[in-house]
């Protein structure tokens, strides 16, 4: 009878050690995958064609490079407020002429500032000067992991008071695309000061556990249980924050800040179904935008006369 019970004791042990071990290979592996900033992201373009450049998209380049030739911008940094003290950058395109106008414009996941050029493009020829941050763990930010858009969200509040204590009369708006999107709708939701005036969101999900559940069922066909609470676990040990938690909408619902949502009825990577949410749960001024044949941060580049006008009709509202 002692040498069954210590041999089912043992297999206990054997399992449980099989199990943890398991779960943390899991939470490991899916880390690596999405949150780590070193690891390849070849995921995100698989099974995707490049499509030939259209005749307003070449135009549309074109701008752009001649856009980043022509202004130059200034490095900006600033240090982040949590124990790791990242040096995080920005590049500054200030405008000639003394304006309090101001945008921060952000970049999508995987990306960096200079993606972010015919925003920038176009906020700068409005008469805005633009500040375009590069992300922790993108760029020339430093950081070992994405924070998709949570921890971003603090950071953000250190550019705005940056602008802030350059012109204590600012007037800014943020902007952001994808994951851009995510950490505009995130900083929504923090005590921002009145010099925020409007906020734009382009194609920002929900949630980050929302977000990776829909992709982990896109493309691998796996289930949120107990693959993401694999993941949380390890991204708390590794990036110190909780995906759970990290929720654009329940900061659009405490939002004071006007917002424009914006998204494509073609995007299969950041759902088109996240939009009536998200726009439903803000309590703030605000409007939506739809762009009919515009996949994952295309909106802009499928309907340029379209998203401009609306950008414009809405930012115009709140500033001077």
């Amino acid at each position: 009878m002692k040498k069954r019970k210590k041999m089912i004791a043992w297999i206990l042990v054997v399992l449980s050690v099989v199990l943890v071990g398991g779960y943390f290979a899991i939470g490991n592996y899916f880390y690596d995958l999405a949150v780590n900033a070193h690891t390849n992201k070849s995921f995100l373009t698989a099974g995707s064609k490049q499509k030939p450049l259209s005749k307003k998209e070449e135009e549309r380049k074109k701008e752009n490079k001649a856009f980043l030739a022509d202004v130059k911008s200034d490095a900006w940094y600033v240090t982040s407020s949590d124990k790791l003290k990242l040096k995080l950058y920005a590049a500054d395109y200030k405008q000639p002429t003394k304006t309090n106008k101001w945008a921060i414009v952000v970049h999508g996941y995987g990306g960096q500032s200079i993606d972010m050029a015919s925003w920038t493009r176009h906020f700068y020829n409005k008469g805005y000067n633009v500040v375009t941050p590069d992300l922790r763990g993108h760029g020339k930010s430093q950081g070992d992991y994405i924070g998709m858009g949570w921890d971003d969200r603090k950071d953000m509040l250190l550019w705005i008071a940056k602008i802030i204590q350059k012109g204590p009369q600012a007037e800014i708006v943020l902007l952001g695309v994808s994951m851009g999107g995510a950490t505009v709708m995130n900083t929504s939701g923090e005590k921002l000061p009145s010099n925020v005036k409007a906020i734009v969101e382009d194609c920002g999900f929900t949630s980050t556990v929302d977000v990776f559940a829909y992709q982990l069922k896109q493309l691998y066909g796996l289930p949120k249980f107990p693959v993401l609470y694999a993941a949380n676990t390890v991204v708390k040990m590794r990036a110190g924050y909780d995906i759970f938690k990290s929720s654009a909408i329940k900061q659009v619902a405490k939002s004071k800040t006007p917002i424009l949502f914006i998204h494509g009825d073609k995007d299969t990577f950041v759902p088109f179904k996240m939009l009536n949410p998200l726009y439903d749960a803000a309590k703030v001024e605000k409007e939506k935008l739809i762009v009919h044949g515009a996949g994952h941060g295309e909106s802009e580049k499928v309907n340029p006369d379209l998203y401009w006008s609306h950008v414009w009709d809405f930012v115009g509202k709140y500033m001077s």
